[in-house]
């Protein structure tokens, strides 16, 4: 078997399909054979400036790169052409999250260490000042002004040729920064023979044959709405476009808007949508009480990045009875690594399929879990992983280990195997919260309060106490008159006395990251009346 790279299986479906809508983003619409040209040219022009490989893979360390980065500060539309012309280009491109500040986009930079970035026009004016690299193209998205000495891209594509780009390897690597949420961001590397594998729906085909058979008969566009900048929502589109799909993409220029969303839906015939958990899925749900929408060619919505809550999975299931609601788990570090199915007749998944390579470690790294055992180890891959931390030795070191003669990455996720395989996910380590010397995590607590019907999210923290040395504290947006004993009570009825919050705070909105994900800084400072409820 032959591993391939992304932008090979780029090309190939554009020989077999080449008229076929590759991805729709607003106006735009691009088929395979102008996305497959657009890319080669995009990678000459990089060629062309002197950025690709320099040291090969065989002569570094895991945490070291070759290769040079190409920042992308990118919102969806064009983000696709971009990851495969830096691929072609055998440049290594980096996603660079546009909600973060001027200052910590700086500062993710200094660690990078790009030659050069991508960046929507819109995003030039709040980040001009901290855009330093020997080479800026300018996206033109039709707002903003352009940093004075930016390359426009439609420039850049008339220098390229279309048949000039490099011949690139499965070796190239492309890099996922971490969200940065207990700590700086780190740059996880991939090799891209292994994430297209691991987690794009790819194979190692024998040869391009194999490729073109598989994709002469495409389905229904597929629909990524969470930003490609994290590693779900990129997943999902990739998924869909190395499948021969067409793959429409939300415009993340515009703040969320659920009616756009399912309008889109509705116009594109969709079958697929994907989104990030609450943050999306209650905006939703409230938009298809208001009205009715054609919603009849979808057959799976897919969710991941952060939990969804059951009342919005069974709310989405009552709205659109056809549809199996496909929740996935993963990480940047381990891939797509596990799913759960729920449709109308069933009861809402509430543990994983784990994917080829999914484990679980002993909590002591001595071993691996057997089904059933009811210890709660870690969440951990083999096989198709990254190599390491863009770097940073130590790190590599420690995530991603040896255990038993074979190399694993070890997330932060603490889980058990039920009797039948299956994977049942307790959170994120950083995130128990040890009170009177009971461990709580805190996602199961919160996934019990967001489902009283009073609640329209919730999140739960940790708070310094002289008493438990940690104590629970909810932070509560509601949609509802409700109080804190009532919730308090709620909680009593399916947890553990020592897991009710000791407090409940009641604020207006929860506040999430860009993706849907819990700003657990934001909330700890409420807890602690840093920031006033």
């Amino acid at each position: 078997m032959t591993e391939w790279t992304i932008g090979a299986v780029i090309d190939a479906i554009a020989d077999a399909v080449p008229d076929r809508e590759m991805t729709v983003c607003g106006t735009r619409r691009t088929t395979f054979a102008q996305g497959a040209a657009r890319t080669r040219r995009l990678a000459d022009f990089l060629a062309g400036r002197g950025l690709g490989a320099h040291t090969e893979r065989g002569e570094l360390n895991r945490w070291e790169c070759g290769q040079d980065r190409v920042a992308l500060l990118m919102h969806n539309d064009l983000y696709p052409e971009m990851v495969i012309g830096c691929l072609k280009a055998r440049t290594v491109p980096v996603n660079v999250n546009y909600y973060y500040s001027p200052g910590e986009v700086a500062d993710l930079l200094t660690y990078l260490r790009p030659r050069a970035i991508i960046y929507h026009r819109s995003l030039g004016a709040k980040f001009a000042s901290v855009l330093d690299a020997e080479l800026l193209i300018c996206v033109d998205d039709g707002e903003g002004e352009e940093i004075p000495g930016s390359v426009p891209l439609d420039e850049a594509l008339r220098e390229g040729d279309s048949d000039g780009a490099p011949a690139g390897s499965p070796d190239d690597l492309l890099m996922i920064c971490t969200g940065g949420t207990t700590g700086r961001p780190k740059g996880v590397l991939w090799r891209q023979g292994d994430i297209y594998v691991s987690s794009m729906n790819g194979a190692d085909h024998d040869e391009v044959g194999e490729i073109h058979r598989k994709v002469a008969n495409a389905g229904p566009p597929w629909f990524a709405v969470s930003p490609l900048m994290h590693a779900a929502g990129m997943w999902t589109a990739f998924s869909g476009l190395l499948s021969g799909q067409t793959v429409v993409l939300h415009d993340t220029k515009a703040r969320f808007d659920p009616r756009t969303v399912l309008e889109t839906a509705e116009r594109e015939r969709i079958g697929l949508m994907t989104m990030v958990g609450d943050a999306y899925a209650a905006p939703l749900v409230e938009e298809l009480g208001r009205r009715r929408y054609d919603l009849s060619s979808m057959f799976a919505i897919g969710t991941g990045g952060a939990a969804t809550n059951p009342k919005h999975q069974r709310a989405l299931l009552e709205h659109i009875p056809q549809i199996t609601i496909i929740n996935g788990f993963g990480s940047s570090e381990t891939g797509n690594m596990g799913f759960g199915h729920t449709q109308r007749q069933t009861e809402t998944a509430d543990t994983f399929q784990l994917r080829p390579g999914g484990l679980v470690l002993a909590a002591d790294y001595t071993r691996f879990l057997a089904a059933g055992e009811s210890e709660v180890g870690w969440v951990a891959r083999n096989g198709r992983i990254p190599l390491g931390y863009f770097d940073d030795a130590e790190a590599t070191a420690k995530t991603f280990p040896e255990v038993d003669g074979q190399r694993v990455v070890v997330s932060g996720d603490r889980a058990a195997l039920e009797s039948d395989g299956t994977l049942r996910l307790y959170g994120r380590d950083s995130l128990v919260v040890n009170t009177g010397g009971e461990k709580v995590f805190v996602e199961e607590v919160e996934a019990v309060l967001r489902a009283h019907a009073a609640v329209a999210d919730a999140l739960v923290v940790g708070r310094p106490s002289e008493r438990w040395g940690e104590e629970i504290i909810a932070i509560v947006a509601a949609r509802a008159d409700v109080t804190a004993d009532v919730l308090r009570e709620h909680c009593g009825t399916e947890l553990a006395r020592f897991k009710i919050p000791k407090d409940v705070l009641f604020v207006e909105q929860i506040r999430r990251l860009g993706n849907g994900k819990a700003d657990y800084r934001w909330a700890k400072s409420v807890a602690v009346g840093k920031v006033r409820a």
